[in-house]
């Protein structure tokens, strides 16, 4: 992970270089990781793990699912951005093949789960808990993927930015299923001016 974060290269973690860095020799590496994929795929996992602490402890005292959410949302573009090399690896290379079934089930995307339930159990979300998550999840990885490549943007106040990007994800989706989304804009001006 260290190698990661000082090249930001996946080319420059080599099983030559992990075994230089922690004092042992090659064919050592070979005993705990079968090629550089696998060690790929265990820094991936490591990865995963440490973000879903981070949202963990992001949402420990938000008074609700819904609140939970977005210190989610917030939570996790951070980590993004505190971690560029990491999750420009593990989230934009595809450098791991994962069971998607699994990262659906564990980890970060399940504890989002258990926030999109408990939203649609308060009737604030409605639809399948699956597709909201990964809708939400969407919103999140865009804009940390934007923030991680495209830092010379003109972007607002990243706090800001980030807290608004989720508050609009969250609010979009709680409204996607209640506003058809082929109305003309003249009706949905006038539907969306009932929620001031």
């Amino acid at each position: 992970m260290d190698i990661l974060r000082e090249t930001g290269s996946e080319e420059a973690m080599s099983l030559r270089a992990v075994a230089q860095r922690v004092g042992v020799s090659v064919p050592s590496i070979y005993l705990h990781f079968a090629d550089k994929q696998a060690l790929l795929d265990a820094v991936c996992e490591e990865v995963f793990g440490q973000l879903h602490v981070a949202l963990k402890e992001a949402d420990a005292d938000a008074p609700n699912p819904w609140e939970a959410l977005r210190a989610q949302g917030v939570a996790y573009v951070q980590f993004a951005l505190a971690n560029p090399e990491h999750y420009r690896i593990v989230m934009m290379t595809g450098a791991s093949d994962h069971d998607p079934d699994n990262e659906i089930a564990s980890g970060a995307f399940g504890h989002l789960l258990e926030s999109v339930i408990g939203c649609i159990a308060l009737g604030v979300l409605e639809g399948d808990p699956v597709e909201l998550g990964l809708k939400l999840w969407s919103a999140a990885h865009g804009l940390a993927s934007l923030l991680i490549t495209k830092p010379k943007m003109p972007w607002p106040a990243i706090e800001q930015l980030v807290d608004g990007t989720m508050c609009v994800a969250g609010i979009g989706l709680a409204a996607n299923s209640r506003v058809p989304t082929d109305l003309p804009p003249d009706e949905l001006v006038r539907r969306l001016e009932t929620l001031r």
